[in-house]
Parts: C-alpha cells; structure tokens; sequence
C-alpha cells in the first residue's frame, strides 16, 4: 500500500509540478491549479488561479470563486481527465506503472475524507482514479464490460 504521496510518491500529488491544460488554452503549473481553476466560469479567476505561485495558493482561491453549476456532479469528471492528461506524459506514466500492485491512497492530515483518507476514515476518491489510470496504462487493451 501507498498511503502518502509525498517523497519518492510526491509525483502522484496535484501539487506536483506538471503543466497541464484546462480550457481555453489556458496553461496551468500543476493538476491543483487547473482543478480549482475548472470549478469556476469566470475567465479572469481563471487566469489569476493559473498565476498563483503555489498550489496551495490556487486551492485557496478555490474555495472563493463562483461554482460551476452542478460541481459536486462533475468535480470527479474533471479531476480524471486532469489526472489522464497529467499521466500521458511518460515521465509520469512510467513511473505510475511502477506503483502496480499498490493500493494507492491519499492519505492527508488535512481532513479531506473526499479525494483521500484521514485518521482511517475516507473515499479515496484520488486514489481510486489514480489506479484507474494506472490499469488502463497497464492494460490498454482490456475490454470493460
């Protein structure tokens, strides 16, 4: 089992360093910056959020925008095909294929029991997409029924 994404697991944070790409073309500097950036339609928060300097600081400025309607309906949508651009670039790839036999999970002291697992307790929403990912890099020629 994984169970922090931190130190030789730190590329499986959305904090990570790793461009990505949202909507409109914007460019932003971790999976973090987009997702926040994804929950709202207001260009201008769009563009501040892809400027913050920090992932930290982009999910702080996450919490202040305008939601997108029906969020709670696509944040895991939004977050997969985040996570699916993130791990196509084969620095990323290769070393998520690496984790194979591992039950991947977030787990956080920040009492996020929706993407992770706190004091045993939690989703693990992240986690689940992140070896969803990883199965179908493994195996891309599996049928799901």
């Amino acid at each position: 089992m994984i169970d922090s994404f931190d130190k030789e697991y730190a590329f499986l944070s959305n904090f990570y360093p790793c461009v990505v790409e949202c909507s409109q073309g914007i460019i932003y500097p971790t999976v973090e910056h987009a997702f926040q950036a994804s929950k709202t339609m207001d260009m201008d928060d769009r563009l501040i959020i892809a400027d913050t300097a920090t992932p930290g600081q982009a999910k702080r400025m996450g919490r202040k925008v305008q939601l997108v309607d029906n969020w709670n309906l696509v944040r895991i949508r939004v977050m997969e095909r985040l996570l699916r651009q993130k791990f196509k670039q084969e620095r990323f790839s290769s070393s998520l294929k690496l984790t194979k036999g591992h039950e991947l999970i977030e787990g956080n002291h920040w009492n996020d029991t929706f993407w992770g697992v706190c004091r045993g307790k939690g989703k693990n929403n992240l986690g689940k997409l992140l070896m969803a990912i990883r199965d179908d890099l493994l195996f891309p020629d599996r049928t799901v029924h």
